[in-house]
């Protein structure tokens, strides 16, 4: 790994100001504390301090910036394991949630840390501690105090499943010394297609391959057995639709669309899982007036003539789209950018989707072209679609099949491990706490 020369002028301006400004650290993670944007109990970990004793032997450090990242590379973390178990995996995330989720799912080779803000006292710290003999970060987020640092340290940086949108792009186009600076930190970039890679070269990165979307890959999400057979002898033969990870205005959607369907489906059933659990009670309200409606939090399940079912609770999603056969995915009705349809497609359930989808077009196009999803130009579309799709069990049936084929592809996986093996077999293997 070459040495890191004199930092740019706009990177030791960054280093300056975070510098100046780390006395101000406190006050900005109570503040964050106070919007629920922190786990009081676990604040000093975002100073670099260690939330817990570092384990013997090499630590592979994977930093994924929240709760997509994170999932997509549970596969990566299991494969780390069967390759080098001499090796424990340290996951750092920024969110709340996404902490939450690594607790729960994380194997047992790996452990969660909140990743320290990226100020020279923070990060020091972070990497004094933990002494991690590889690094490997997830997707496109970029901190320039860690780049800098970890590569001084002479830690091998890869970029794993890197992904960049043409704003970032022109983005970094307009720093460009800086973007040669971060990008060139990483001696490996594994692009998600050859656009990605087509990118990351004209920005300065060293070497890139492209081995493919590792979001294809992701683990089916959880569910609890026991719940989801109660959910299905309450709910029987009743037709049932999902609006999944629901913005505000979607539901209003949904609902619309399930009052123009109930009269040819009776007994027709529409789930709403809020992106934002909190906003249940507030959707809940909004919607009564009009509908007869059950809502999760409060404990409710559906009647039989429950119209809508407000699933506002945390982490059962796997539950509700192992219920419908058909997900529409939210975030894509509003100019939001869309929500991941692949968690849907791996259980083998067809998708729609509106047409605001910028934040997972390359997913989409895949699971278009298989024949397991369809995005809507409109909205106008949506009672329409929905109704030819739960009026036709056979083309819903072909559609949740080629989903799942889709999403069921390991090739991304095998290609990344590859290109990872022989960083993982140089890790020290004396390195200790």
């Amino acid at each position: 790994m070459s040495a890191p020369g004199k930092p740019s002028r706009l990177l030791s301006a960054y280093r300056t100001a975070t510098g100046l400004a780390e006395p101000l650290a406190g006050s900005l993670l109570n503040r964050r504390l106070k919007r629920g944007k922190e786990d009081g109990d676990r604040l000093p970990e975002r100073l670099g301090r260690p939330g817990r004793v570092r384990p013997r032997g090499p630590i592979v450090w994977i930093h994924a910036a929240s709760v997509g990242e994170s999932l997509s590379v549970l596969p990566v973390i299991r494969e780390i394991g069967q390759a080098r178990p001499d090796a424990t995996v340290l996951v750092t995330t920024g969110t709340v949630t996404s902490s939450r989720l690594m607790g729960e799912r994380l194997p047992g080779n790996a452990f969660h840390q909140f990743v320290p803000l990226d100020t020279p006292g923070a990060v020091s710290a972070f990497l004094d501690y933990w002494k991690p003999s590889l690094a490997l970060w997830v997707e496109s987020e970029l901190w320039p105090n860690m780049l800098h640092e970890a590569r001084h340290r002479g830690i091998p940086l890869v970029l794993i499943n890197a992904r960049m949108s043409d704003k970032s792009f022109r983005g970094w186009q307009r720093a460009r010394a800086m973007a040669r600076e971060m990008i060139g930190s990483f001696s490996l970039c594994l692009a998600q297609d050859a656009d990605v890679a087509e990118k990351l070269s004209l920005l300065g990165a060293r070497h890139v391959e492209t081995p493919g979307n590792l979001k294809l890959v992701g683990d089916p999400l959880p569910f609890d057995a026991n719940v989801l057979g109660g959910l299905r002898s309450i709910i029987g033969g009743r037709p049932v639709w999902l609006l999944a990870s629901s913005h505000e205005g979607e539901e209003q959607l949904a609902a619309f669309t399930h009052r123009d369907l109930a009269a040819r489906l009776p007994g027709l059933l529409t789930i709403i899982v809020p992106r934002h659990p909190q906003r249940g009670p507030q959707v809940a309200q909004a919607l009564a007036p009009l509908f007869r409606i059950a809502r999760r939090a409060a404990g409710e399940v559906p009647a039989p003539d429950t119209e809508l079912y407000i699933a506002d609770t945390l982490g059962e999603l796997g539950i509700f789209y192992r219920l419908a056969p058909l997900a529409v995915i939210g975030g894509s009705f509003v100019p939001h950018g869309g929500q991941n349809p692949l968690e849907p497609a791996r259980l083998g359930v067809a998708v729609l989707s509106g047409p605001h989808i910028g934040n997972f077009r390359d997913i989409y196009r895949i699971l278009v072209e298989a024949g397991g999803a369809e995005v809507l130009a409109s909205n106008d579309l949506l009672t329409q679609k929905t109704g030819e799709l739960l009026s036709n069990e056979l083309e819903l049936s072909r559609r949740g099949q080629a989903a799942g084929r889709a999403a069921g592809t390991k090739q991304p996986l095998v290609r990344t491990m590859e290109l990872l093996a022989p960083y993982l077999r140089s890790l020290d293997a004396t390195a200790d706490a």
